[in-house]
Order: structure tokens, then C-alpha cells, then sequence
């Protein structure tokens, strides 16, 4: 069983490694992830050993609490403001104290005399730490407690050891006061944790939109005709609504009457109105623009389009990419590697005072509180000691990756990007191969007519007016698709008497009192239609069928279907259907194979027809006729010669291809189990969203690089900066806050790419 917690009261990496053990410590629990940026973490479990309440009670028992639990948990909006405007409440409270005690400290170094200077620091001083940094001190403690110690366990050993030289000097010891150094660098990180609580919010608000474009109502239709507005979850499948201009579909569902044009671009990223009508599907939360519909829920709650985005959107920023294992486990070994600097620190000062004196004043006069008259070499030991302690919290670190990932996937889902599994992200960046199914993925996957051929000076609206007028009571694919292009055409079609379908062949019927056959050649033939001179043809002339008495009539390739007509015993023509190219195919390939990549068509479909698409997209290699299982022994040898290969296709047959792949890619209108199979679902059925995802991947993945680059670059600087002295502790904790404000900032970046 999996299931999502919303954790409340993380603060660093570090707490979501301590949830992370705790969890994977109880019995029947198979994993635990935590993300620190999203704060929830994701359960495998086996219910028959484990409960939810123990899991809850495990995670309170380490110091944390539950906010929101099941698929779609997420630290609910308003937890998210209460928990900023409560981390605001903390630093105006600190900073109302530490002001004063900052200005007396500056006019003290000045050698301004202050009367029981000691005493005013160490006044304004106990309140921003027992007050404002109360819950910093808590979680602190609690985590040392656990042998766990995180960031908030840095934070209170730095300021801590800051203050308690004002009572040692107090008791007579040769140590300067830092009382106010302790409060400023409170009043700093809890200025440090605002401003990211505010910025992760941020980070997080694709989600929260997705959540908002939910209906709360509906317009039920009543059965005698009437509507009447009714709570959305009262909705069940089956129920007709009625919606009218401008206002959202309140679930998926097919339209039964009316004609509109409705915005999906939250759903597709398509920025222009689809036009719907009488048997189109239609998506809960996309908005009705003209005229009024009629729908009937097919899909309600859970099982909604939205309701699915936001699942996976969720649990694809939960997981961890692959290049955060690292991350992670460098955060783990992080903080008791810094206690034991401060330490090294503390005790390399007190030994050689001298030795460390001189190499701090060689940073010249940029650090005067080295030079300052009468600070003790303990003094300056346990300075460089809360420097070390306070510059290396690892919220950076931590913040890298998830915080990318987070924006990454948010921007994917709006622009009609599902990625469901977050390590794709990294994944895709590597792929080598594409994999093309053709039908449904490179062409549209149903039939339309290409070309009409008439025969002995006849128009070609009268070949398929002829054609649409027998086939108008027929449900075959090919019949739909000569219907559709008469429609398109504009051609009035007249009625048909005495129709009947002859399955696998053709159909007949009397038009305008002409006897017409609609067939296959052979068809035609077993009806007796004359295959000699007068009219019926005779032989192939040139890629034409030559026919006596008339001018040539022309025949499709061979990779499309050849509809032939005839009225009363003669052949008037000829009507080309064939499974055709999407719009952006062609143009999809070609940039596909400027990115570099190397485009195979993977189908089941004959070579002949395979070929014929092929050559037309510029695709060079292809691999036909493979049976299901075939195209996944075909994806697991590309695999072996070309490395990382991604697969893209929408039917059931390519779901065993769609999971051995490196990245499976479905299309959004595909079906089901080709969705479940696959890393990322392009919601549009067009192509050009695959180029997206491949930049958008390479996107994310450049500033989750950039992150960790900066993250681990600041500790690498900053902590043998900070032992030698060269900075101040406020410095320090400035830099500290600062360099994770700054990875959240460079991941809001992403909220750029288009």
C-alpha cells in the first residue's frame, strides 16, 4: 500500500532525514522518501503488518507532526500561511530587540563607555533566544537528543555559545561578551527561514493552482428538463449538467447537445479553444467559451483528469531524482562532520593563538574584531568556533534538488507535461534513442481520405458525393472518414434507398436513381461491374489505371486503401483513405533530430506502409511488423546498442515496450494502461510536447546542477574561511541564509521557460 503524509515542523535536509529513518525503522515498511521542499513524504507499506496510526505516531514520536494525509496530501494553504505568518511574528519580535542591542554593541566597539554594557546586551538579548528562537531551541535539543542533529541543532550550539560568554565573563573569565552576536545571528536565521517559507511557497504554487481551478458547484439537469445548482461531490457518473458560456466544466464527461468552443489550455497547454460538439469528450475545469452545453459525467472526484494531474504532479516531486541520493547522503554525514570541525576549530585557536592571529590579520582591516584590543586568544576561539557552526547548516543542500524538481514538474503539468516519475527528469537528459510508434503517435490513428480520383471528365465532388450518399448509413471507419471529408467539402449528400453493406467489401445502394457500388475492387468484380473496354479498368498506365473510352484514373500508394465507386456498372472514380500525418510530425522529427537524437519507428504495422511514413518524416531507420512483445525485445536491443532509449506510443500494444525503456513516454490521448506504463504522459496528442519535455528536462536538470554547484561550492569556501577566523559569526549566518534563499530563487527561474 503507498500513501502520502504532509509532514509540519521540518526545517532543514536534516529533519527530513530524521523522518525518512524513523519511518523505514518500522516494521512492514518497505520505503520511506521525505522531500524537504514539498514537505510530504511518500510510504510504501504492507497494511497486514503496519497501520497509518503507528506511522503517524512514529513520525510525532520524532518530533514532527501530520498536516494531511493520502494520495493527494500537501501541506494545506492555509498550514503553509500560518506557518509564515508565524515565522514573520518570530523575526519582528527578534528584530525590535536585537536593533538596540546592535546599536549599543557598534557604540561600545567605538569606545563609546557603556554603563553595565554586559548586563544591557545580555537583557535584550535572553528574550529574541528564549522567545523569537524558542522552537529553533526546541527542535535543536530534540534532534541532539535523537543523535540526529540538524541545522536548528547548529543554530542553537552557535548562538547558544555566543551568549554564555556574557555570564562567564560575568563570573570573571577572560572572555568577551557575545550576547548580542548571539541574538543577531537569531534574529538573522529566523529572517533566513521567512523568506524561504515565502519562497517555497512560491516554488509550490502550481499545485495550488491546479487544486483552485476545481468547480465547487454544478448545474444538474433535472428530468424534466430544469437545472439546479448542486455541490460538486454530489455529482455522480451518469449525471447531465448544463454549462454555459464562461463558466468551467464541472467534471470530464461527453457533450450530449450543444456546440461550444472550450479552453483546455490548462489541461493541454493548447493556447486556442477546441470546438466541441454532440459525442466530443470534455475535460472537468476547462472553461466553456460560447455557446451552451449539455455534458454527461463519465469521470467524477478521484477519477477526474485534474484530480490525476495533481496526483501525479505530487508524487513525481516526492520521489528523488538520482543525482539527490548524493545530495542526501552528503546532508546526512554533513552536520556531525561540522560539530567536529568547531571543535578542531575551537581547540586549534586556543593552542596556537598566535599563530591563528596572524593569519586572520592578513585578511587586513576588513576584520577589526581581531585586532580589537583586549579580546581575549578564548574570545577568539570560541568566535571562529560559532562561525563554523553557523556558516555549514546544510539547508542548501538540501533545498537543490527538490526545489528544481518541484518548479520543474509544476511547469510540465501547465503546459501539458505530466512527468510521473521524477528521476525522468534527469533520465531524459540522457536519452540517446527515440522510439516512434507510428499509429496514434507520428500519424493521427484513425482513417481519412488523402485523394479523390475521377474517372471520364467527372469532378471529384461528384466521386464522393456519390461515395458519401452509400456509405451515410454505414459505421465503418472508412465509411466515417468519406462522410467527414464530404462534410468538409461542403457537399450536400443525397439520400440512399435500398442500402446494403456487404461486410469486408463494400456496401451498394440506389442514389438518385442510380445503382451505386462503394468497394474494394474485387468487390466490384463479384458485382459484375465490366472489367474490359468500355469504361472498367483495363491495365496500369504510368501509376494510373488506364481506362477505354475516358481519361486515366489515378490510384493511391500502396500503403493507403483504394475505395473504388461505380454507378449503374460503370467505374466513376476512386477515393484514397489512409491513417495521415499529425500537423507537427514532421516538423517534431526534424528537431528531435537536431537536438541530436537518433528518431526509430517502432510499429506493427506492415513495411511497406512503415517505409512509405518513414521516408516521408525523414526517419532512416525502421522496424516493422513487431508484434507487443517484440517491440520490448526491440527497445531492450536499441538499449544494448545505443545506451538510454526513450519510447513514445499511445495503444495497449506499446505498454511492455512503453516500461522497458529508459523513459516511457505516452501520449495523453492513448489508452489507459499505455498512461500507467509509461514516465511521462504528453496530455496533447501532439508531438511537439516531446520536444518540450526533452528542454524542459534539460532545463531542470541544468538548474538542479547549478544548485548543488553553489550549495556545495558556499561550504566548501565558507567553512575553512570561517575556522581561520576570516569571518564574523553574523557574517557567517548572513551568508547561510542567504545561499539558501538563493536556490529556491535560481529554481523560481524555471517558472521562465516557455
Amino acid at each position: 500500500m503507498r500513501t502520502q503524509l504532509a509532514i509540519g515542523g521540518m526545517t532543514c535536509a536534516g529533519c527530513a532525514r530524521t523522518v525518512e529513518r524513523a519511518l523505514v525503522a518500522l516494521p512492514g515498511v518497505a520505503s520511506a522518501s521525505v522531500n524537504f521542499a514539498t514537505r510530504v513524504a511518500a510510504i510504501e507499506f504492507d497494511p497486514a503488518t503496519q497501520s497509518l496510526e503507528t506511522i503517524t505516531d512514529a513520525v510525532h514520536a520524532a518530533g514532527y507532526k501530520i498536516v494531511g494525509a493520502g494520495r493527494e496530501a500537501m501541506e494545506p494553504e492555509d498550514s503553509a500561511q500560518a506557518d509564515v505568518r508565524a515565522a514573520f511574528r518570530r523575526t519582528l519580535l527578534a528584530w525590535v530587540l536585537t536593533v538596540p542591542v546592535m546599536v549599543v554593541m557598534i557604540l561600545h566597539m567605538a569606545g563609546v563607555p557603556i554603563p553595565g554594557y554586559v548586563w544591557v546586551e545580555t537583557v535584550f538579548a535572553v528574550p529574541v533566544l528564549a522567545a523569537a528562537g524558542a522552537a529553533t531551541f526546541a527542535r535543536g535539543f530534540r534532534a541532539a537528543a535523537r543523535l540526529s542533529p540538524n541545522m536548528d541543532t547548529l543554530i542553537m550550539l552557535g548562538s547558544g555559545a555566543a551568549f554564555a560568554t556574557a555570564p562567564l565573563q560575568m563570573m570573571g573569565l577572560p572572555v568577551a561578551s557575545y550576547a548580542a552576536v548571539a541574538a543577531m545571528i537569531m534574529a538573522f536565521h529566523l529572517t533566513g527561514r521567512h523568506l524561504e517559507a515565502r519562497a517555497r511557497g512560491r516554488a509550490s504554487r502550481a499545485i495550488r493552482r491546479l487544486l483552485e481551478l476545481s468547480t465547487k458547484s454544478a448545474r444538474a439537469v433535472q428530468a424534466d428538463g430544469s437545472t439546479r445548482e448542486v455541490p460538486i461531490e454530489s455529482v455522480v457518473v451518469g449525471d447531465v449538467v448544463e454549462v454555459r458560456p464562461g463558466e468551467k466544466i464541472p467534471t470530464d464527461g461527453v457533450v450530449i447537445s450543444g456546440q461550444s468552443a472550450v479552453d483546455e489550455s490548462m489541461a493541454t497547454g493548447e493556447p486556442l479553444p477546441v470546438d466541441k460538439g454532440p459525442g466530443d469528450d470534455v475535460i472537468g475545469a476547462t472553461v466553456n467559451t460560447t455557446g451552451v452545453l449539455r455534458v454527461r459525467a463519465a469521470r467524477v472526484g478521484r477519477d477526474t483528469f485534474l484530480a490525476g494531474v495533481v496526483r501525479i504532479v505530487q508524487e513525481a516531486q516526492t520521489a528523488k531524482v538520482p543525482v539527490q541520493e548524493f545530495a542526501d547522503r552528503a546532508t546526512g554525514v554533513f552536520v556531525p562532520i561540522v560539530l567536529g570541525l568547531a571543535l578542531v576549530t575551537f581547540a586549534t585557536w586556543l593552542a596556537f593563538p598566535v599563530a591563528m592571529r596572524r593569519v586572520a590579520e592578513l585578511a587586513g582591516p576588513a576584520l577589526p574584531w581581531v585586532r580589537v584590543a583586549g579580546v581575549s586568544d578564548l574570545s577568539l576561539a570560541v568566535l571562529a568556533a560559532v562561525s563554523v557552526l553557523v556558516i555549514a547548516c546544510p539547508c542548501a543542500m538540501g533545498l537543490a534538488t527538490p526545489t528544481a524538481l518541484m518548479v520543474g514538474t509544476g511547469i510540465g503539468a501547465g503546459q501539458g507535461i505530466l512527468i510521473r516519475n521524477g528521476a525522468a527528469i534527469q533520465t531524459l537528459r540522457s536519452i540517446k534513442t527515440v522510439c516512434l510508434d507510428k499509429t496514434g503517435t507520428l500519424t493521427k490513428g484513425e482513417p481519412s481520405v488523402t485523394d479523390v480520383f475521377p474517372a471520364d471528365g467527372r469532378r471529384p465532388k461528384d466521386v464522393l458525393r456519390l461515395a458519401a450518399a452509400v456509405e451515410y448509413a454505414s459505421e465503418h471507419p472508412v465509411a466515417r472518414a468519406i462522410l467527414a471529408r464530404a462534410k468538409a467539402d461542403g457537399i450536400a449528400v443525397p439520400p440512399v434507398k435500398d442500402f446494403e453493406a456487404v461486410p469486408g467489401k463494400g456496401a451498394r445502394g440506389v442514389v438518385e436513381g442510380k445503382t451505386v457500388h462503394v468497394g474494394t475492387e474485387a468487390y466490384l468484380r463479384e458485382c459484375g461491374i465490366p472489367t474490359g473496354p468500355h469504361g472498367a479498368a483495363s491495365g496500369m498506365v504510368g501509376g494510373t489505371l488506364s481506362f477505354s473510352g475516358g481519361q486515366p484514373l489515378g490510384i493511391p500508394p500502396p500503403e493507403k486503401t483504394t475505395v473504388f465507386v461505380a454507378a449503374d456498372a460503370n467505374v466513376v472514380g476512386n477515393v484514397a483513405v489512409g491513417d495521415t500525418l499529425k500537423d507537427d510530425s514532421t516538423a517534431a522529427v526534424g528537431m528531435l533530430k537536431a537536438q541530436g537524437l537518433d528518431v526509430v519507428m517502432l510499429t506493427g504495422d506492415n513495411e511497406r506502409t512503415a517505409q512509405a511514413i518513414a521516408k516521408s518524416l525523414g526517419i532512416g531507420r525502421v522496424l516493422a511488423g513487431v508484434l507487443p512483445d517484440g517491440k520490448r525485445d526491440a527497445v531492450a536491443r536499441l538499449q544494448q546498442e545505443a545506451g538510454s532509449v526513450a519510447m513514445v506510443g499511445d495503444g495497449i500494444n506499446d505498454a511492455a515496450a512503453l516500461a522497458q525503456a529508459d523513459v516511457g513516454i505516452a501520449i495523453g490521448a492513448g489508452t489507459d494502461i499505455a498512461i500507467e506504463s509509461a514516465d511521462v504522459v504528453l496530455v496533447r496528442s501532439d508531438l511537439s510536447t516531446l520536444v518540450t519535455a526533452f528542454r524542459l528536462s534539460e532545463a531542470t536538470f541544468a538548474t538542479i546542477r547549478q544548485n548543488l554547484f553553489w550549495a556545495f561550492g558556499y561550504n566548501l569556501v565558507a567553512v575553512p574561511l570561517a575556522m581561520l577566523g576570516l569571518l564574523h559569526p553574523i557574517i557567517a549566518e548572513i551568508a547561510m541564509a542567504a545561499s539558501s534563499v538563493s536556490v529556491i530563487g535560481n529554481a523560481l527561474r524555471l517558472r521562465r521557460f516557455r
